[in-house]
């Protein structure tokens, strides 16, 4: 890793935080387009060219639309909940590597803004600190709808933050690291089985890691069908109901941001982030295959919440611990017993 002057540091840091902010904006978009060709419609149409300027219409809406407070809210928590969720949303993009280092106008650049050695953890520790802008904002509220709500929150990331982080416990064993960055050089080289070249992505050794991660980051990010904490047919909007105009809209974009973040993060600790034909040689390439990742994980993401309803909160709990925890500890049993044979131990 080049050393790099940190005024540098703080400019790739910007950048990423742009196009990340732009990325989610015209995630909702893609969302709209998706989901109206599934369900037969035409989705956005109206502003701009094939509706390309409604996220911006949308922002502009929210930020003339009147900021209420409930007479009865804790005002300075309702006021700073929101807050919570997007700045946490915002800073777990630091540690994801989207690519090495490269030559840019003869000056070394590294292509992340940090290169944690616990860096895994840094992102699974701010996913958890996100869910108290949710609590928070719900008891703020002095709703009841939104404190059930916020109450959901809470049982909802204890039981799949557990699930996660130790669905990523194989993937630890065998990359022998917690850097995100060290995780995705390991995948870079190609496994010989025989005339067969095969990519060394940890999806190949780790599937049944890879489809619990799925599950348990899909619950954390509060999407369909694990949406709970704002179902509107039982909580009206849950922890949302009293938030409107731009601090309702810090809600909505911390959303958008953590499935965007927990896209990159699966991409590149299982399907190998920037690794693909080309990108060894061209590092634009390898920022390309990573989009491509991206992307397939975000029409995922839109693929269940127009397929599957909502489950029942008793479903929600006994999905994480009476089906997620007992498959996640078998495979963590197998990993390292694997590796201990691997490494000549047993």
């Amino acid at each position: 890793m080049a050393d790099q002057p940190l005024w540098l540091t703080f400019l790739v840091a910007f950048v990423f935080m742009n196009a990340l902010l732009i990325g989610m904006a015209y995630m909702t978009y893609f969302e709209r387009k998706v989901l109206a060709a599934m369900q037969d419609r035409m989705g956005p149409t109206r502003t701009g060219p094939k509706g390309l300027l409604q996220p911006i219409a949308d922002g502009i809406k929210l930020l003339g639309k009147e900021d209420l407070i409930p007479a009865a809210a804790d005002k300075w928590v309702f006021f700073f909940a929101p807050l919570v969720v997007f700045v946490t949303a915002i800073v777990r993009v630091a540690v994801i590597p989207f690519g090495g280092t490269v030559e840019i106008f003869g000056r070394q650049v590294n292509l992340f803004a940090a290169d944690l050695n616990v860096g895994a953890l840094f992102l699974l520790a701010f996913g958890s600190l996100g869910v108290y802008g949710i609590i928070l904002g719900a008891y703020a509220s002095a709703n009841r709808f939104s404190l059930l709500g916020g109450l959901r929150a809470a049982a909802q990331v204890v039981s799949y933050e557990i699930v996660l982080g130790l669905s990523l416990v194989g993937v630890f064993l065998l990359s022998q690291s917690l850097s995100v960055r060290q995780i995705l050089l390991q995948q870079q080289a190609d496994l010989q089985l025989g005339p067969l070249s095969l990519p060394n992505w940890f999806i190949l050794s780790q599937p049944l890691a890879f489809v619990i991660f799925l599950i348990a980051g899909i619950a954390e990010t509060n999407r369909a069908p694990f949406d709970l904490p704002e179902a509107e047919t039982e909580l009206v909007s849950g922890f949302h109901t009293e938030y409107s105009a731009f601090r309702f809209s810090f809600y909505f974009l911390g959303e958008y941001i953590n499935m965007i973040v927990l896209s990159l993060f699966a991409a590149t600790l299982f399907l190998g982030g920037t690794d693909g034909p080309g990108a060894d040689r061209y590092w634009g390439l390898g920022l390309v295959w990573l989009v491509l990742k991206l992307l397939f994980f975000l029409f995922f993401y839109v693929w269940l919440r127009a397929t599957l309803p909502r489950f029942r909160y008793d479903q929600l709990m006994g999905i994480a611990w009476k089906v997620l925890l007992p498959l996640v500890l078998v495979n963590i049993m197998v990993t390292a017993f694997i590796r201990l044979v691997g490494n000549g131990q047993l």
